[in-house]
């Protein structure tokens, strides 16, 4: 049996060992308008909603990307805010971003953007880079801040992309156990993680999880036509998440670019394929009004592949895929901003650390 094989496996019987019991213990979650959850959202009858995991959430299936509403040279502030409002009355609900872009400008951004009544129809995601509690603690209080809300719907650990950013996370004083208390709190309502390195990382999170009696409410991995190729995500950890009942958040649509420089896909194809895995949310990067354009094309055209369409489209990308070159944040460290600014992930990123015990985190963390 390969390793990949022997890891899908062996995570996934974790997460079927992780007693019920545990996970019924976590505290319930909080809304931005009440202590109800889920919470009921206009819907636009020309996007597409999905289940959001098992959290009861409905959200839009496509997403707007948070990066690129301050990325330099970009779009201004007002044009941010247009781009982001137009979104909305157009039916997207899901709205992505992180503490770190841009130096947080895209929080302050997406915060300004969701003034004049637009907070109450969104679902706002934001990861944190953050290892310990401490500097989670930390990180939240800004990310509240310039994002100008009580309670953000979404929480992701970011970039889990070293085998060891697990433990880190789930040792005593790791990140872990500020997200539940700011979830008990009431300032997030549900916890995730993100990735882009390594399939294998991704099953290390939910392997390390389940032995601490955690579920993950979302995973966020790259979904496109490429990586079913190379150390594909979709592939080997969309089944050990739908297994969880845990909601997949797409990324790398089109690679940042890369992939549809390939020219071997066009972008209602790529989109049409990320919208065509189990998937709760495709999100995609808009920072032109013709992007958003694109974008809500897709969902309105969208029909899912049929098997004998995925083998076609699949077809198309397999030579360009086998080595990685169109997948560029997989192979190279170009886009792990946490590896260029590792003060980011707080002040024991550097230090080793002795993982707390699966029995006493259970207690802590169950």
């Amino acid at each position: 049996m390969e390793r990949r094989d022997f890891l899908r496996s062996a995570t996934a019987a974790s997460l079927a060992a992780a007693t019920p019991a545990a996970l019924s213990q976590q505290p319930e979650h909080n809304s931005p308008t009440s202590k109800e959850a889920p919470v009921s959202r206009p819907e636009n009858p020309a996007m597409i909603y999905r289940e959001l995991g098992t959290t009861g959430e409905r959200v839009s299936a496509i997403g707007l990307g948070g990066f690129h509403l301050a990325k330099e040279p970009g779009m201004s502030a007002q044009e941010a805010i247009s781009l982001v409002r137009s979104a909305s009355d157009s039916g997207i609900t899901f709205f992505d971003n992180c503490w770190d872009y841009n130096d947080g400008l895209s929080e302050v951004r997406l915060g300004q953007a969701l003034k004049d009544g637009y907070r109450h129809k969104a679902f706002v995601m934001t990861k944190l880079d953050a290892r310990t509690a401490k500097d989670y603690d930390k990180q939240l209080e800004q990310s509240l801040g310039r994002l100008d809300t009580d309670v953000i719907d979404l929480v992701q650990f970011h970039e889990i992309i070293r085998f060891e950013d697990p433990d880190r996370i789930f040792a005593d004083d790791g990140a872990i156990h500020a997200a539940m208390a700011a979830r008990k709190a009431g300032k997030i309502r549900y916890i995730g993680f993100t990735g882009h390195k390594d399939p294998q990382i991704h099953l290390r999170m939910f392997e390390v999880a389940a032995a601490h009696g955690f579920h993950f409410d979302t995973v966020q991995m790259p979904v496109n036509g490429m990586d079913a190729h190379f150390r594909s995500f979709t592939r080997n950890v969309i089944p050990v998440a739908q297994k969880a009942g845990t909601g997949v958040l797409a990324m790398k649509t089109f690679g940042d670019g890369y992939i549809l420089r390939s020219g071997t896909i066009d972008p209602i194809e790529a989109l049409h394929y990320g919208l065509s895995q189990p998937v709760s949310v495709v999100i995609t990067g808009i920072d032109k009004p013709e992007y958003l354009t694109q974008a809500l094309t897709a969902a309105k055209t969208f029909k899912p592949l049929t098997p004998d369409q995925t083998a076609t489209f699949l077809a198309k990308t397999k030579d360009a895929a086998l080595t990685g070159k169109f997948e560029p944040f997989k192979t190279s460290s170009i886009f792990d901003g946490t590896a260029n600014n590792p003060k980011w992930l707080g002040g024991s990123s550097g230090t080793p650390v002795k993982p707390s015990s699966p029995k006493t985190e259970e207690k802590r963390v169950g």
